[in-house]
């Protein structure tokens, strides 16, 4: 049994060659390192994702030739994948979608469509280089998301209205929420500066109205590091 085990005799009795295996499986470590690469480009990313999104398409790609046929198996698969779901941090937008590319040319290497798996991975790497060539869908440079706390007891309607017509274009405030037991505030305001930096006089005067608590103006879709 352990030599069963050791050896290709699975993969030769489900019609997949040794040889079959080795191109598809080169093919998903080439198209997964080019992902990542695609990704990182005007991307900032943690080293442990730009790998992941290098070996995913194999890993895809060997899941796939396992369960190719079998239902059973393929149920067990999904379920132990979707466990994965609560050993991760969430990630953005653009994050997920590479993630989704990397397991789009896995499934397609898996099942055989190596021609397919190139072209799409072309197309698809193409079109997002050029939406990020071009900034599709960035928000604007003045653009930012402003996060005040302030205590329990200051009516916050209007409280930072001057401020906001003498530092900022716009300025509408989004959401009110209660932290640490109720005792606070948080406010969460978009806002359009008039300049494209933050003034610190602005941040200063704020730090005056609401007690010294804590402020963070972030720019749109940038996350917040603790």
């Amino acid at each position: 049994m352990l030599s069963n085990l050791l050896s290709f005799s699975s993969i030769i009795d489900t019609s997949i060659t040794l040889t079959t295996f080795l191109i598809c499986t080169g093919v998903s470590l080439v198209l997964g390192i080019l992902t990542a690469v695609v990704y990182k480009f005007k991307s900032h990313c943690s080293q442990s994702f730009a790998v992941t999104l290098a070996v995913l398409p194999a890993i895809v790609q060997v899941v796939i030739m396992l369960v190719n046929g079998n239902i059973g198996a393929g149920v067990a698969v999904a379920g132990a994948f979707s466990l994965v779901r609560f050993r991760s941090a969430p990630g953005t937008a653009k994050e997920i979608g590479a993630i989704f590319l990397a397991m789009a040319v896995g499934l397609a290497t898996g099942m055989g469509y190596v021609t397919l798996a190139v072209l799409f991975f072309i197309v698809i790497a193409v079109f997002m280089l050029v939406l990020g060539f071009v900034k599709f869908g960035e928000s604007g440079a003045n653009e930012r998301v402003l996060k005040i706390t302030i205590p329990e007891n200051l009516d916050y309607e209007g409280i930072f209205d001057d401020l906001f017509a003498l530092y900022t274009k716009k300025a509408t405030l989004e959401k009110v929420k209660t932290t640490n037991m109720g005792t606070l505030y948080e406010l969460q305001y978009d806002i359009v500066l008039k300049d494209k930096e933050i003034p610190k006089k602005f941040m200063d005067e704020l730090r005056c109205r609401n007690g010294n608590l804590n402020i963070t103006c972030n720019r749109i879709g940038l996350k917040e590091t603790l």
